[in-house]
């Protein structure tokens, strides 16, 4: 089996997950780059990557530097297109960190897709469904994360994560009123995506212990490693961090050396597919920590995290980033969240999942292919 074409569709999503002191002055479309690597038999693999800021900068990418090494490749050559694409990036490309994992996602697709079988299947499965988290965005007042948290309760998600929007004693404030408004029964979890002081972290923590919260996630920066050091040793609460660390699990790798994360986090976007996120689950697996696995934003890329999350032990939760109409596009229909909070992984051969056609052709910007 061999490729023989790779196609891109630059799609307008019109949304931005940020406000306007993280957006900054320049512009921040958060559109989406379509994906489809052929193969000579006639199998599409099928993957969608993040084009925010600039659209322009993804597709070239992905065209120009990534399309040349697949067409004429076998697409189970997939180690080896991996290491490859890193040896690229190291001279003088320095891809964006959610470029080459969506095409170590199709290159998966095609795989599971030839063999008949789900994803998670033809991985190695280890369960079929996960419990979820309702994982909410930056909101202006405290009682708008309320509302939220026992809003998706009423759904049946027991599990809420903050992303409190600062400075520290507003996100104090969040906490305590997160733990009164939704009660003990309720999981909850705070992630500031910070950039704390090593006390305020220590203080936020302490706080986030006495309140029974699961996990305090990326106060600082992923590579300020002497912080995250001292503030797991300072606390009780699990630590998680290296969400964005860059060098997928050579990275990582420097975090848990250091004792600089209690629990790691990958996904198949920013980690380089599902070939990076599983060497970190199991680098993690190896040192008795979790692999949480992160939100791609995309719910197609997000059933590709669940196919993984089934293929692994060492991940408790699925997140689920809301409100989900956000992050549905260009995915048809919705993640398969049953009334009790619980994800099912789909069957069908691959990742399982259609995309809307027709409304990418409708909002396309630019098409472009290599052949």
């Amino acid at each position: 089996m061999k490729i023989v074409k790779v196609e891109t569709w630059w799609v307008k999503r019109d949304q931005c997950l940020f406000d306007r002191k993280r957006q900054g002055k320049s512009n921040m479309p958060w559109d989406v780059i379509v994906i489809k690597i052929t193969t000579d038999s006639g199998i599409e693999g099928l993957a969608t990557a993040l084009a925010a800021r600039s659209g322009v900068v993804t597709e070239a990418l992905l065209q120009e530097n990534v399309a040349p090494i697949l067409v004429g490749r076998d697409p189970y050559d997939r180690e080896a297109i991996w290491q490859e694409l890193w040896n690229i990036d190291r001279h003088l490309t320095f891809f964006p960190v959610y470029l080459t994992g969506p095409v170590d996602v199709a290159l998966w697709d095609i795989a599971a897709k030839a063999a008949g079988l789900p994803l998670y299947r033809y991985l190695g499965a280890y369960r079929r469904q996960v419990p979820v988290y309702a994982s909410g965005l930056f909101h202006a007042t405290v009682d708008d994360y309320v509302r939220e948290a026992l809003y998706y309760q009423s759904q049946g998600i027991k599990a809420y994560k903050a992303h409190p929007p600062g400075p520290v004693q507003i996100d104090l404030r969040v906490h305590q009123a997160l733990r009164e408004g939704v009660g003990d029964d309720c999981l909850l979890f705070s992630d500031p995506v910070a950039e704390y002081s090593l006390d305020e972290a220590i203080k936020v923590g302490r706080q986030l212990e006495k309140l029974n919260y699961v996990w305090l996630e990326e106060p600082f920066r992923d590579f300020e490693l002497y912080k995250y050091q001292e503030l797991c040793r300072s606390l009780d609460i699990p630590v998680a961090a290296t969400e964005t660390t860059r060098g997928c699990h050579w990275g990582v790798a420097q975090s848990v050396a250091g004792h600089a994360a209690d629990i790691v986090r990958a996904d198949v976007s920013w980690k380089n597919g599902v070939t990076g996120t599983l060497k970190i689950a199991h680098l993690a697996e190896a040192f008795g920590l979790r692999c949480e696995i992160h939100t791609t934003t995309m719910n197609y890329m997000d059933m590709v995290n669940l196919h993984v999350t089934c293929a692994i032990r060492n991940c408790d939760y699925f997140e689920y980033f809301v409100p989900e109409d956000h992050f549905q596009f260009p995915m048809k229909g919705r993640l398969p969240i049953d009334g009790q909070g619980m994800i099912t992984v789909p069957e069908g051969p691959g990742i399982g999942v259609e995309l809307d056609w027709e409304l990418i052709e409708r909002q396309c910007v630019s098409y472009r292919v290599l052949e």
